[in-house]
């Protein structure tokens, strides 16, 4: 989950220009020191690990997955940072390594591969200020085996809401199920008033190949929301 936090905060520093609230900075902290001791006893996921799950490519737009079979399009004009979100979490992770009192053990059967984001796409980079609400997509893929007990995508949201809720989002409805392609997926919306600004966020997630795949959007508007859902695809041959 700290690759949600750390999605959250730039969503919401790119709204506003103002960073988390130290309350929900404690309630996160409080979530990733949970999530932390549980992982410790986290059994065995039903569906192995693939450790080779693929990172996909972006090509004219269109990011590509074979592995999961997914497509998504990308506005043009939008800004990429995939390969920085992952260095932050690698270097908050070397760092937890190298501290004796803040290192965890790996969840049992976790692979080398435990979480990352495949895609982090940007209406434009998360530092500019602006007086909109930077619209984003974020694909990660989260090990399973860091959830206790996870048996099927509607769980993933107890998390996960906790997350949003820490960083002031509000849950409009219980989770519910969704059909993108040939996959149905789960999936929950949530909202963030900031002033007179609203910042709209949907996460759409299943469980494939051992691990929990989640898809979030951001935008200003329903219709934007909508219509960076309706970018995506999930086809037989993954083609």
């Amino acid at each position: 989950m700290e690759l949600r936090r750390e999605f959250f905060r730039w969503a919401v520093v790119a709204l506003a220009a103002l960073p988390p609230s130290q309350t929900a900075r404690a309630q996160s902290s409080a979530t990733s020191s949970s999530s932390s001791n549980s992982a410790q006893h986290a059994k065995k996921p039903a569906v192995p690990v693939d450790s080779a799950i693929d990172d996909g490519t972006v090509t004219n737009g269109v990011y590509r997955n074979k592995t999961l079979a997914l497509s998504c399009k990308i506005p043009p004009g939008w800004v990429l940072r995939t390969d920085e979100m992952n260095t932050r979490q690698e270097k908050k992770e070397e760092k937890e390594n190298d501290n004796p009192a803040t290192a965890q053990p790996p969840a049992p059967a976790a692979s080398s591969e435990g979480a990352k984001v495949l895609l982090a796409a940007f209406s434009r980079p998360p530092e500019a200020r602006a007086e909109d609400v930077n619209s984003s997509i974020l694909i990660a893929a989260e090990n399973a085996a860091s959830y206790p007990g996870l048996k099927d995508a509607a769980q993933y949201f107890g998390p996960l809401t906790e997350v949003a809720k820490a960083q002031g989002f509000t849950l409009d409805e219980d989770p519910y199920e969704i059909a993108v392609g040939t996959k149905t997926l789960v999936r929950a919306d949530f909202h963030k008033d900031v002033g007179t600004r609203v910042m709209r966020q949907s996460t759409l997630a299943m469980l494939a190949h051992g691990y929990a795949i989640s898809i979030t959007v951001i935008g200003g508007t329903e219709d934007e929301v909508e219509d960076l859902i309706d970018g995506l695809n999930f086809s037989p041959s993954g083609k």
